[in-house]
């Protein structure tokens, strides 16, 4: 059996080939934050006429927001009762996951006529 060589790629096409990964790969990163599926979703639940004891503070965390600049509660009371909203959208989830299995069985059927011939390389020397 002949020997497995693979095919050879020029210059150009690797350039390409790098600025599409690269594109890809800042667009994977940019358009979830732009279609505002991700980032850190805030909820605040800021009591009218915030006191320390409302906001559930202590002597020594009031003492530590002062050393911090927080003069008083009102200043401090919209960073304290801030809290991450860690809702999701289930099928948000099922669609992740199909363009994941989708994508990597993509890979599989495109490569497979090179693993074929790199497994018959390997495995039927006969």
């Amino acid at each position: 059996m002949a020997k497995y060589t693979p095919p050879v790629q020029g210059k150009l096409g690797q350039m390409i080939d790098v600025v599409v990964l690269l594109v890809m790969t800042i667009g994977s990163l940019y358009i979830p934050l732009w279609l505002g599926l991700a980032g850190s979703a805030h909820e605040s639940n800021v009591p009218e006429n915030p006191t320390w004891e409302s906001l559930g503070q202590n002597a020594v965390m009031v003492e530590k927001w002062n050393q911090l600049g927080y003069a008083d509660a009102a200043s401090a009371a919209e960073l304290i009762s801030s809290r991450f909203d860690y809702s999701f959208s289930i099928s948000s989830l099922l669609v992740m996951i199909v363009v994941i299995v989708g994508y990597y069985a993509i890979m599989l059927r495109f490569s497979e006529k090179e693993y074929r011939e790199v497994i018959a390389e390997k495995f039927n020397q006969s």
